[in-house]
């Protein structure tokens, strides 16, 4: 698995428009490595920060700035990661990653262009497999050295001798890091997803069906289209920050979910549903009175719902919110 972006991109010259167009590739970087949209353009302004600080004869004497940017980026984010595993402990009910918003629509399992692509193209983050919210889900299972050298090497394609230089490690202790972080993501693959699709729009299209099925069902209350879209062992966890309200405990067996599916929709009145993708996988969104209120995730299995993350902590919606008043 990898990414578009590759590593050692050498620059003779440090000028503003090379040590800029790194900007993307950082940003990749550190959103898989944060789980988070806020916290990964932070990490990628403190690393710009600290190349803008040092002298011009300071930058010139680096061979490659490309490399620099992405070693210090990478160290940021291990730092925020030290500190995240404390606060998440700490987290009122579920901690979900921080969704990426795309508008297109899926309909009949293609998607329609919308408001998709951000202003500004360097802000746009590279859709495939590593930013579906399972995976990132298990990233998060992850010590923070584990999850940097599985990344690095694993996503980007970095060789472990430039990860070892990355983390502080020898490479063949990253070498185990990343093995370990492999072991986590087999463990958490059940026996009908252990085979991944054969590109991104294949999985695309697969579970754009159920996700739309899903959807009517919803909408139209019918509980015995939503339990039998759902598979009978589905887990549905939902995160609210604290600022919402949202189940604490994650919500397991197909029938549980549908019921409860079914009282939110009871208690929220002019609940409007809209098929978007979410993360690169079609998902739904949720709004009331126009305001984003959640964005769901899914994973499916055989034409069934078998996963569901639902974000509705206001404080990762921004991006959502923001996209809308665009």
């Amino acid at each position: 698995m990898s990414t578009s972006s590759e590593p050692g991109h050498d620059r003779s010259t440090p000028d503003l428009s090379t040590t800029v167009g790194e900007r993307r590739q950082l940003l990749n970087l550190a959103y898989r490595l944060l789980g988070s949209l806020s916290e990964a353009e932070d990490a990628v302004q403190e690393t710009y920060t600290r190349w803008y600080a040092m002298s011009r004869r300071q930058q010139e004497a680096i061979a490659s700035p490309g490399a620099w940017l992405t070693t210090v980026a990478s160290r940021v984010c291990l730092d925020v990661l030290g500190s995240a595993r404390a606060r998440r402990e700490r987290h009122v009910g579920a901690w979900i990653p921080e969704p990426l918003p795309d508008r297109s629509e899926w309909i009949n399992g293609q998607a329609r262009g919308g408001r998709s692509e951000p202003a500004d193209p360097a802000d746009r983050i590279t859709l495939d497999e590593s930013v579906n919210m399972a995976f990132l889900v298990v990233l998060e299972s992850m010590t923070p050295a584990e999850r940097v050298a599985f990344v690095l090497h694993d996503v980007f394609r970095y060789p472990f001798a430039e990860v070892a230089e990355i983390v502080g490690r020898t490479p063949a202790a990253c070498r185990q890091l990343a093995s370990s972080g492999r072991r986590r993501i087999r463990a958490a693959r059940t026996p009908t997803t252990s085979e991944a699709p054969a590109t991104p729009a294949a999985g695309q299209a697969r579970q754009a069906g159920p996700v739309g099925h899903f959807k009517e069902a919803w909408e139209s209350k019918d509980i015995e289209a939503l339990v039998a879209l759902l598979d009978p062992d589905a887990t549905m966890t939902a995160g609210g920050g604290g600022l919402v309200g949202a189940v604490l405990r994650p919500v397991e067996d197909g029938k549980n979910i549908a019921q409860y599916l079914i009282h939110i929709a009871d208690r929220a009145p002019g609940l409007t549903l809209l098929e978007r993708t979410v993360n690169g996988r079609p998902g739904l969104v949720a709004q009331h009175t126009g305001v984003t209120v959640t964005v769901a995730a899914f994973e499916t299995t055989g034409g069934r719902v078998n996963r569901i993350w639902a974000v509705r902590n206001p404080e990762k919606l921004r991006a959502w919110t923001e996209s809308e008043e665009t």
